[in-house]
């Protein structure tokens, strides 16, 4: 079965952050896990280089759009290795044949009658390249993201028809539509399409940095529609010489964030209806990081407002593998939740170094200690196969509905039980009684090949660490189908040097 999942394509007005990691180790998370169920996956993500903040930012700068997006789009490029992420392609909107792609399509949408020239005028916010109406303007008229005053801007530019897709945008989210996940995110979709939809500019006549209109050279596409469409235009030139789009379109997932949701769950549903393609079968919705102010107030993080956390220097500190743990694990995906480099600490100290670490260190030195290394033939204990086989399937149910902190929550559950029933069956005991042998086989076996069965189901999250420590349980095969109690007993078993070392942050912060 085909799996197609996208990120948001990142403006490339300044640096990476924590925000954009975010999204794109969830992606992360959805193809690694479909992979290992033999699906076949294709995974998206990029950059988007057109429209005002991108102009803006280099205005400031004193260079061009195209020098800003060439210098800062490398440090997207660098970031994806460090994350551990493993994308199949990596979309910029400049690229050329993305903005040819662009115009044939959208030369369909005009031919198809659902554009017109008309008069713009109305607030508008530089930074988010989104005209607001007076209800989200407000009586301050001030951006409710930016918390900048909105720019009042008219000009004579072509318009898309959202209107005449007033029907078909109400029964994409109608109540038992699982196109927009989770539900309170389908439900605010439904409440913005119920107040009316109303024609939207499809062009900018101002604006130079972008796509140029095939019907009308002098004006540029607004950004959002140019930007939009790279879900569909990557599949056609991503593998020179096959297009793939029959393959993998309609996506199975877009993940994006809620600032975001009106052009994905409206705007673009309505644009591929009126250029004759299918719609994407889910758009999984979710929440902020927030960071702390100094006065304890919580906020989205954001360049613009100048308090993000950087991922570079969290990779310094704690590596690829706890950054997409925690995340995941911190705030549940598809919610706004706090983070902070203590909730880092914490997590690392308390799950990944005392749990799951402390857990495989144990086992292997046990193992090396008492059998040479050596995985007893033994009968497995019974006690534990019904907890085990039950989470390969607990964590398929979640990652279908792209849940990722409750499938992550299922995936730990074992590494709790298998650390009980190490203190339950004390093999430290057992080894001092030799009539008792039997017994220190069947734990320590049953220990093995449950940790292997764990290390199978978390590695869509800790891929590096769990490759580490599947080479120590010297495990051949790594497919979800393989994370069954019992299946494959490991043999030999390597010890392993600490998985989650402790950090010492002072040094690290210096």
């Amino acid at each position: 079965m085909a799996f197609y999942v996208t990120t948001p394509i990142y403006y490339v007005n300044a640096a990476p952050h924590l925000g954009h990691a975010y999204t794109t180790i969830a992606a992360d998370v959805l193809a690694r896990h479909m992979r290992q169920r033999g699906e076949d996956v294709f995974f998206l993500t990029g950059t988007d280089e057109h429209g005002e903040p991108v102009a803006l930012a280099a205005e400031r700068e004193g260079i061009t759009p195209r020098e800003l997006g060439d210098r800062n789009v490398e440090h997207f490029r660098a970031l994806l290795p460090q994350l551990g992420v493993t994308n199949d392609f990596f979309i910029r909107t400049s690229d050329p044949e993305h903005e040819r792609r662009v115009q044939e399509v959208l030369q369909r949408v005009h031919d198809n009658g659902h554009v017109y020239k008309g008069t713009y005028e109305g607030w508008y916010c530089p930074r988010c390249a989104d005209f607001k109406s007076d209800q989200e303007a407000g009586e301050d008229h001030r951006c409710p993201i930016h918390q900048i005053p909105l720019d009042r801007e008219r000009e004579d530019n072509w318009f898309f028809r959202l209107s005449a897709f007033q029907e078909d945008l109400e029964r994409l989210l109608a109540e038992d539509s699982d196109f927009v996940l989770p539900r309170h995110f389908r439900n605010e979709a439904r409440a913005f399409v119920a107040q009316g939809l109303h024609d939207v500019s499809l062009t900018r006549a101002r604006l130079k940095w972008g796509i140029s209109v095939p019907w009308d050279p002098d004006q540029v596409f607004y950004v959002w529609f140019d930007a939009l469409l790279n879900y569909v235009t990557a599949l056609a030139f991503a593998r020179e010489g096959d297009d793939l789009t029959e393959r993998f379109w309609p996506a199975t997932f877009h993940l994006i964030g809620k600032d975001i949701l009106k052009f994905h769950t409206v705007y673009w549903p309505a644009l591929l209806l009126a250029a004759g393609l299918p719609v994407p079968q889910h758009v999984f919705v979710h929440g902020f990081l927030l960071m702390r102010d100094s006065s304890g107030v919580e906020h989205k993080m954001s360049k613009s407002l100048g308090n993000v956390l950087d991922p570079f220097e969290v990779l310094a500190t704690y590596g690829a593998d706890p950054l997409r743990f925690y995340v995941l694990r911190e705030v549940s995906f598809g919610q706004d939740g706090g983070v902070s480099t203590a909730g880092f600490a914490a997590r690392y100290e308390g799950e990944l170094a005392n749990e799951l670490g402390n857990l495989a260190s144990r086992v292997t030195a046990m193992l090396a200690r008492y059998r040479d290394g050596e995985v007893p033939r033994a009968g497995l204990d019974p006690e534990l196969r019904e907890e085990i086989d039950a989470t390969a399937g607990q964590v398929c149910a979640h990652l279908d509905g792209a849940q990722l902190t409750p499938a992550l929550d299922a995936a730990w559950q074992p590494v709790r039980r298998l650390n009980r029933y190490v203190e339950e069956r004390a093999p430290w005991a057992l080894a001092k009684d030799p009539q008792r042998a039997g017994e220190l086989d069947r734990t320590l076996a049953s220990l093995a090949e449950g940790l292997r069965v764990v290390a199978i189901v978390l590695a869509p999250w800790l891929p590096d660490t769990m490759d580490r420590l599947l080479d120590a349980l010297g495990a051949q095969d790594r497919t979800l189908a393989s994370a069954r109690y019992g299946a494959e007993v490991p043999g030999r078993v390597e010890r392993l040097a600490p998985l989650f070392p402790k950090v010492d942050l002072d040094t690290a912060a210096a």
